[in-house]
């Protein structure tokens, strides 16, 4: 089969979050299951690529006030997943991919409208898939364009179109007047359509037109049908909950694992768990705290620092935590509240508590080895990485019960000698400073605190059970469109309450 990814952004040429994570090894995972696949990607400005070659000189891509050429370059092929890149310098060399510290490129769905119409003309060139597996807003015209102005196009008569959400609370939300400077036809502002709230909704597009609808663990596909989590669209993916699943992300062990890691000062196993202390004493030795008694539990977190990462908790219940005998470690950036938080509460406890306000690849690698307990307390999260990782490295979970933090942590039970992790379902700071409090009288035991660091290391979130799931939906698509080339969005009437 063949399958042609059209994301916004793919490890190692570009990224900003898990969506390149995903991108950058599930391809590779169906290519090792006998697969064909192609990905196209914008060609930004931090794209690097060695020896790249012009395979399509000149894709014409139509706007209302003038017609936009654009090129396609190979980036060659990597562990036989082949790449192909849309450069159109005007749109993609950039500083950063979507926007600045001031917001979100204002010609955001030009940009990523150019993309989705060069990647359906250059496949017609490169290579017609049986599959088009698009991620998120960026990519969503792809289903919409197929259904609709190309639905006559007999190269894509029986292609079939997979979409993922990553992330529901990132929508392409546009005026009205978008359609039309896209050259879009004014029937897909409708309320069963693209409309939403008086806009023209990319992602809602997508849901609508699309064969199939994944996300990136079967928790978060629950929670997104539900109003807390579907951020209005709740109703649009309820009406067509058959064609709705979830499907866990998986991991690079090649590059997350304490037994072959290049970052970290010694390696270790669960059959040998002697090289985690020395990796707890080069990590704390990296932030600066000195003369720490290794004997004290040590918890790691690296992560954006925003509400919706559970920052919100963390500040509630920082000052108490900090009178609790643990070190925290913390990495990373984002709202400037809980930045000055944590540099407050370093400078007030030098020997307890200690954060870089950056992002950096090593360090991360550092903090998942050398800490024994990583802190996720999320609001919401449609699968998280870090607390897989974390399990690999035989450093237990702290982790709210919501979306794939739900779906991979299992409450540690001393009674019986199961489980992984700690987590907690109340969204509030007490359920949070309970559930770490737990955790650091379970450490205190540090036979079973053995026990349940080899249960995690010991799980497999690999990628290749999530390909087998995906390869299934492939089919399932297939053989639908085999059946019907009939668009079907949601109707109007049932719609009405869903935008």
């Amino acid at each position: 089969m063949h399958i042609v990814f059209a994301a916004s952004e793919c490890v190692p040429f570009s990224k900003t979050g898990g969506l390149a994570d995903v991108v950058g090894a599930l391809p590779r995972a169906l290519v090792a299951a006998g697969h064909q696949v192609t990905v196209y990607l914008p060609r930004y400005r931090q794209t690097l690529l060695k020896d790249a070659r012009t395979v399509v000189k000149s894709v014409t891509v139509p706007f209302d006030d003038r017609y936009r050429f654009c090129s396609i370059v190979s980036g060659g092929e990597r562990s036989g997943v082949s790449f192909y890149f849309v450069e159109y310098p005007l749109f993609f060399d950039r500083d950063a991919l979507y926007g600045t510290s001031a917001g979100d490129y204002p010609d955001n769905a030009e940009r990523f409208a150019l993309f989705s119409r060069a990647v359906l003309e250059a496949s017609k060139i490169l290579g017609v898939p049986q599959i088009f597996h698009c991620h998120d807003w960026q990519s969503a015209l792809v289903p919409v364009l197929l259904r609709t102005q190309y639905a006559e196009d007999p190269a894509f008569r029986d292609v079939a179109t997979v979409f993922t959400i990553h992330n529901m609370g990132y929508q392409g939300l546009f005026p009205p007047d978008t359609l039309p400077l896209l050259t879009l036809p004014w029937d897909l502002f409708t309320i069963s359509k693209m409309e939403f709230f008086g806009n023209v909704n990319f992602l809602k597009g997508a849901l609508v037109f699309s064969d199939f609808v994944t996300t990136v663990s079967k928790k978060y596909s629950q929670e997104i049908q539900t109003t807390e989590f579907g951020f209005g669209l709740e109703g649009v993916l309820r009406a067509r909950s058959s064609t709705v699943t979830g499907i866990l992300n998986g991991v690079d062990y090649d590059e997350w694992s304490p037994e072959t890691d290049k970052f970290i000062d010694a390696r270790y196993s669960p059959q040998d768990l002697s090289g985690k202390a020395e990796c707890k004493q080069d990590l704390l030795a990296s932030f600066g705290i000195i003369k720490a008694d290794l004997r004290l539990p040590v918890i790691g977190i690296v992560s954006r620092f925003a509400a919706q990462k559970g920052f919100d908790l963390i500040a509630q219940i920082m000052d108490r935590l900090a009178r609790e005998e643990m070190i925290i470690v913390a990495l990373g950036s984002g709202d400037k509240t809980y930045e000055e938080i944590f540099l407050r509460l370093s400078k007030q406890f030098p020997q307890k508590i200690a954060v870089k306000v950056a992002y950096d690849n090593a360090i991360a690698h550092k903090i998942e080895a050398g800490s024994d307990m990583f802190l996720m307390p999320s609001k919401y999260e449609p699968c998280g990485l870090n607390q897989i990782y974390s399990l690999k490295y035989g450093t237990v979970p702290i982790v709210r019960a919501t979306g794939g933090l739900d779906d991979t942590i299992e409450h540690w039970d001393s009674r019986t000698g199961k489980g992984t992790g700690f987590k907690f379902t109340d969204y509030n700071g007490e359920a949070l400073l309970l559930t770490i409090k737990e955790a650091l009288r379970a450490f205190r035991d540090q036979n079973s605190w053995q026990q349940l660091m080899r249960n995690g290391m010991t799980k497999d979130f690999s990628w290749n059970a999530s390909a087998k799931e995906y390869v299934r939906v492939y089919e399932r698509v297939r053989q639908g469109r085999g059946a019907s080339t009939e668009v079907r969005p949601t109707s109007g009437n049932a719609n009405l309450a869903l935008v």
